[in-house]
């Protein structure tokens, strides 16, 4: 099978196709209370899509996981595409993956950067920020990202970020460290070699020696106080704080009504990025 043809199968099996949803919903079967609901949403750009999401609960020997994921590729769709097929898988792989699971997760992250790259003749020059949450049996949550996209928790009606925004600025002395540079031309804001609007990230190769993709990882308990997690695309987080995004989808219910109000609010303060868009209630 040659190089091309694999690509394929793997678009295939991600379902990244002009017949992939673009929004869906679904419950828990363990925890009735707690529901998901999803939206991607093409922005003005001139390029295809380079978003695309996971957001599906599994059953995993004993255990049910919660599987949820942003990724918002940039140069292509082919890296984030990957990331849609063999992250979780990945990550599922590693022997402490119930033990150790913070762990698991950062080699996890650095393992599926080193095959894109090995992998770079067929999934091009692009790259990919991610970010995704596990939940498991309902009540412990496992938040790992690179890049842009955010996490955000609502409790009480207060948001809390559980991400990092892995932006050049912040990492200016570590990409300097590494023989990179950070610059804000062209354009306004901080990159990469002049290049990159993030710090971390998967893939591009032709910046690897001056980027990371080790990952950010916080663990949640969920309580009676946690209502429902946030999961999107820097195409909300331009224009919306945490607390405006937490303040309006708090009486939304149906979790996919609430990520379509959310991208409808962005694009109405003018966003015109792609946007990918997860919420899971769990009240």
């Amino acid at each position: 099978m040659t190089g091309r043809e694999i690509l394929h199968k793997m678009k295939e099996k991600a379902g990244f196709s002009s017949s992939a949803p673009d929004t869906g919903k679904g419950k828990s079967k363990i925890s009735k209370h707690i529901s998901h609901g999803f939206l991607l949403v093409k922005g003005k750009s001139r390029h295809a899509m380079e978003d695309c999401v996971v957001s599906q609960f599994k059953q995993v020997h004993e255990h049910e996981l919660g599987l949820f994921a942003i990724f918002d590729g940039h140069l292509g769709h082919d890296v984030a595409n990957y990331l849609k097929s063999h992250l979780f898988e990945n990550i599922l792989k590693e022997p402490d993956f119930w033990t150790e699971t913070q762990s698991a997760l950062r080699r996890a992250y650095l393992t599926t950067d080193e095959k894109i790259l090995e992998e770079a003749d067929f999934l091009g020059r692009g790259g990919s920020t991610a970010v995704t949450a596990i939940l498991i049996n309902g009540q412990k949550l496992v938040v790992a990202n690179v890049g842009d996209s955010r996490a955000v928790i609502c409790e009480n009606g207060k948001a809390r970020q559980l991400s990092v925004d892995h932006e050049p600025s912040k990492e200016k002395r570590l990409i300097e460290g590494r023989g990179g540079f950070v610059s804000n031309i062209p354009g306004d804001v901080p990159r990469v070699d002049g290049q990159l609007a993030v710090a971390r990230a998967f893939g591009d190769k032709s910046l690897k020696m001056h980027l990371s993709s080790e990952p950010d990882v916080t663990v949640e308990m969920i309580d009676e106080d946690t209502e429902f997690l946030i999961l999107a695309s820097d195409g909300i987080w331009k224009v919306l704080s945490n607390q405006e995004a937490v303040d309006s989808i708090r009486q939304i219910k149906d979790a996919q009504s609430a990520a379509k109000h959310l991208i409808e609010e962005a694009i109405a303060r003018k966003s015109k990025d792609d946007i990918s868009c997860i919420i899971v209630r769990f009240q």
